[in-house]
């Protein structure tokens, strides 16, 4: 995971400084949002501490589903990484990730409604189903969980707030109802988890024996955490999502206000070369030039 890191954040400033070396302009929020941002959440949700102990309590794990589902897609898509690729790359892969933003299978999987029931139905299904008590005992689903997690957390984020320029995005009023109705359904799985009359992954929990905290206690952390960090995160989402609304209505009224004063500009001036042609006319037959 460290290397896989080390080569996207190295891979995006390259683009950045390919960029500035031939003039062009790259806003230094998206490489924040990016480098330090959406790579440097994924780096603390696995690779720190909170990642040594994701197996070991129910609570970190939380933060760290919360860390790579929400934080770090939205982040990351803050951070625009395929308008970057399509500016820097050359001629024959820029065509090729132009092909795949345009196929069948990614219009399928970006489709808002398609990446809205999976990013709900996956902690739904990995926390009420037998799936995360594997995840304990299997390093390779435990990795692709994670993984999972990235991709779902990203397909949702990136059509509803990115910046990259996706096919089929929806009117920012459709975006926004499905922002609303996303955001408390977190929260109703995190208060199912807490009053949940049986425990996740109870054998596993009981058998670590850890002396300083009770695995029910731990799963009541743990779902209190998605109750509460959920709504905070949507919030904050929501409030992204409203800023660049606003811009994008700024933005629009500008345009309409210069194409308002060109029409204006080219009626001035064709008004007055036909008052012009009227006064050649009026003085070539002898009579009073008409006023201006």
């Amino acid at each position: 995971m460290a290397i896989a890191l080390i080569v996207v954040a190295g891979l995006y400033l390259y683009g950045v400084h390919k960029l500035r070396t031939r003039g062009d302009r790259w806003p230094i929020g998206r490489t924040l949002a990016f480098v330090p941002g959406g790579l440097g959440v994924i780096a603390i949700a696995t690779l720190s501490g909170l990642g040594t102990y994701d197996d070991t309590l129910f609570s970190a794990h939380m933060i760290q589903h919360m860390l790579l589902s929400m934080v770090a897609p939205i982040l990351m898509a803050l951070g625009a990484p395929v308008t970057l690729a399509l500016r820097t790359l050359p001629a024959k892969p820029r065509n090729l990730l132009l092909s795949f933003l345009h196929s069948r299978f990614f219009r399928l999987v970006s489709n808002p409604l398609i990446a809205f029931a999976f990013f709900i139905a996956t902690p739904y299904a990995l926390y009420l189903s037998g799936w995360y008590p594997a995840t304990l005992t299997s390093t390779w689903l435990h990795e692709f969980t994670h993984v999972h997690f990235l991709i779902v957390g990203s397909l949702f984020f990136w059509p509803l707030i990115g910046l990259d320029p996706l096919p089929g995005r929806w009117p920012y009023p459709a975006r926004a109802l499905m922002m609303i109705i996303s955001m408390p359904l977190h929260a109703v799985l995190g208060v199912i988890i807490m009053q949940m009359a049986g425990r996740i992954a109870t054998s596993y929990y009981e058998g670590l024996h850890l002396s300083w905290i009770t695995p029910a206690y731990d799963q009541q952390i743990g779902g209190g955490l998605l109750w509460s960090s959920g709504d905070l995160i949507s919030l904050l989402m929501l409030a992204a999502f409203v800023t660049q609304w606003i811009r994008s209505d700024e933005r629009t009224a500008a345009r309409i206000d210069r194409q308002l004063d060109r029409t204006t500009g080219e009626d001035n001036a064709l008004e007055a070369y036909n008052a012009r042609l009227a006064r050649l006319a009026a003085r070539s037959q002898g009579r009073p030039a008409p006023e201006a």
